[in-house]
């Protein structure tokens, strides 16, 4: 293969690239407002073969809970697919006083039908939330197990900054067609927009 050199000084001066780019479109959004979960049953399928759901300003009701997903194969009857998934996360304090990046191997599914962990912990004061985005990839084959990939941010209700970083796969061969987000305790406010890539 050939590489081809792109000789534009910026980003914004680009008008062409070697490779195609595929286009994002929002296929729809949910807005929360005193919510306990959030569910998408409609427009997952063939149409596309990457969904991402962006989650922003998730802020729960009760403090230090947990913001989390799983699927399903049935139009959402019922949530519950069988999943293997890692996690691993960094951390940072507001005071400086401890930092550090570790395996979140509590939050690690093996073949599970438990909710996938988003993030933990969350605080319920008027400037806390946890925002981030859920990649699930070619949900509708009925060949491969379905992966996914995720990455979290959110104000932990001891003021420290936390990331997460979640991928695995559900383990069917079954279409996958609908999401379903929830808070662990009581109910949540925020936007969580779907997208699909052509």
């Amino acid at each position: 293969m050939a590489l081809t050199k792109l000789n534009n000084k910026a980003v914004a001066n680009i008008t062409t690239l070697p490779v195609a780019l595929g286009d994002m479109v929002l296929v729809s959004s949910a807005t929360a407002s005193s919510s306990a979960s959030i569910e998408f049953t409609s427009g997952i399928d063939s149409t596309y073969k990457e969904y991402i759901f962006y989650f922003v300003d998730i802020h729960p009701s009760t403090d230090i809970t947990t913001f989390r997903f799983q699927t399903s194969t049935n139009g959402g009857t019922s949530y519950g697919v069988t999943a293997t998934t890692t996690a691993f996360s960094p951390y940072h304090a507001e005071s400086d006083a401890f930092a550090g990046l570790g395996n979140a191997t509590s939050w690690d599914l093996a073949q599970s039908t438990s909710f996938q962990n988003l993030s933990v912990d969350i605080g319920n004061q008027s400037d806390e939330s946890a925002s981030g985005y859920l990649h699930l990839f070619n949900p509708s084959s009925t060949t491969y197990v379905k992966h996914f990939i995720s990455t979290n941010q959110w104000y932990k209700q001891d003021n420290v900054s936390y990331g997460t970083h979640v991928a695995g796969y559900f383990n069917t061969t079954s279409s996958i067609n609908a999401v379903k987000f929830e808070i662990s305790s009581g109910t949540f406010d925020g936007k969580i927009l779907m997208f699909g890539i052509n």
